[in-house]
């Protein structure tokens, strides 16, 4: 199989995606929201709540920009069993609405030789239709197992542990059927379903969604960062670097700075999951 390298720089057609408050809702009880106390976090979780207005997560915003509104750019040949998700980051201008409506467009930004396989990176922009500004940018890199060799190599990245403890210190948790719940907000992947697929793809049960850690964890840094607050959600990023099972519990260790925070998280065996992590704050 190949990987079609002249498909770095190309851009989808606009393509317009739509979601409702039962959308944004349906997401949040995916990632989380309400598991561990169903009162605690009603901005996310209810439209009717006296008092309470209903907000939606930023990492909603990937769910948009790239499993609803990215378009398959052809990137070439490959067993989609191989693939696993790398890189992930988004960045907001703003709140996104309880129900609204964003014109996407996806771009091939590089495709990269990591010697055991491919790094394919690619950016999408959702703008509100007639607006200029992009309110959400996501940035998402796959690394295809076998498809490496081809001579092009990536780009540095500069992101260092800080050599002190961390400042703060989250715990998250995620249920057996976590995987089956957030499946709904649109990512049908069956690796983090299907036994069959997973053990093909060489592991020993279905994963979790690596987007579903990923909002796992941007939840509980905004709840403890930014007092839950959408509105002060500026960027978040973070490497995959090992599988979470649905039903492992989750640490994270936060480094405070005076530009954007750092973090990793770990599993209930100390292995990191998810490393060089950003998040950034208005």
């Amino acid at each position: 199989m190949t990987l079609n390298l002249d498909a770095v720089g190309t851009t989808s057609e606009p393509r317009t995606v739509s979601w409702t408050p039962d959308e944004a809702m349906l997401y949040a009880i995916g990632v989380g929201a309400g598991q561990d106390d169903p009162l605690a976090e009603l901005a996310f979780t209810t439209e009717n709540s006296h008092g309470v207005e209903q907000r939606v997560l930023p990492t909603f915003g990937v769910v948009l920009n790239q499993f609803r509104g990215g378009s398959r750019l052809n990137i070439g040949e490959f067993n989609p069993a191989m693939l696993v998700h790398a890189e992930q980051s988004v960045e907001l201008s703003g709140a996104l609405p309880a129900t609204g409506s964003l014109e996407i467009t996806s771009t091939v930004t590089g495709i990269y030789d990591k010697g055991s396989g491919a790094l394919v990176v690619s950016e999408a922009s959702g703008r509100v239709p007639g607006s200029e500004e992009a309110l959400v940018v996501t940035r998402s890199s796959v690394f295809i197992r076998g498809e490496g060799g081809f001579g092009i190599p990536g780009p540095k990245d500069a992101w260092a542990q800080p050599e002190r403890d961390p400042d703060v210190v989250l715990t998250a948790s995620t249920r057996e059927d976590q995987a089956l719940l957030y499946r709904l907000s649109g990512d049908h992947n069956p690796l983090h379903t299907d036994p069959a697929f997973a053990a093909r793809a060489g592991f020993p049960r279905p994963i979790l969604h690596g987007m579903c850690t990923y909002g796992v964890v941007g939840r509980a840094l905004l709840g403890a960062l930014a007092d839950g607050d959408p509105e002060r959600f500026a960027g978040m990023s973070g490497r995959f670097s090992k599988p979470v099972f649905p039903g492992e519990a989750l640490s994270i260790r936060v480094w405070q700075n005076e530009g954007p925070d750092q973090f990793q998280v770990v599993n209930d065996r100390d292995e990191i999951v998810l490393d060089r992590g950003t998040f950034a704050l208005r």
